[in-house]
């Protein structure tokens, strides 16, 4: 999202962050692979993770989640309606994709599963920028 920002010269007026439900991998890197999938369409993935916090809800007008799993956990933080109204599925905003749906995990699987993850994230920000554009009044 943040390249597609950068390419469309929004990166001032969007602000990107990513965040898990649990603490399993606070801190760490991204997965090698996906660093791989990303560098096959030009982009640079960087950052650490974190653990999504209760604030995220005031900081962000848009929380994203992968699946209908983390949606769900998301929802539970949720302290109010206007916050839960916040939480979309990713995939929600991809062209040609039917309501509902997950981005499947690649970490199990092997470096393919990524490249695939990659394009539906790749279509999904597509739509979401779209979206943006649109009912923000940002420049296209």
């Amino acid at each position: 999202m943040r390249s597609l920002l950068e390419d469309s010269g929004l990166e001032e007026a969007v602000e990107v962050d990513s965040a898990g439900t649990s603490a399993e991998h606070l801190g760490d890197e991204p997965d090698p692979r996906t660093h791989e999938a990303a560098e096959e369409y030009g982009v640079t993935v960087s950052g650490t993770a974190r653990q999504f916090e209760i604030e995220d809800f005031d900081r962000f007008e848009y929380i994203l989640a992968m699946d209908a799993e983390n949606r769900d956990e998301l929802s539970s933080l949720a302290p109010d309606e206007v916050s839960e109204e916040k939480i979309f599925l990713i995939r929600d905003f991809e062209a040609n994709a039917r309501r509902d749906q997950d981005v499947p995990d690649p970490y199990y699987g092997g470096a393919d599963g990524f490249a695939k993850t990659f394009q539906i994230l790749d279509r999904a920000c597509r739509g979401l920028l779209e979206h943006l554009t649109i009912q923000h009044d940002l420049p296209s």
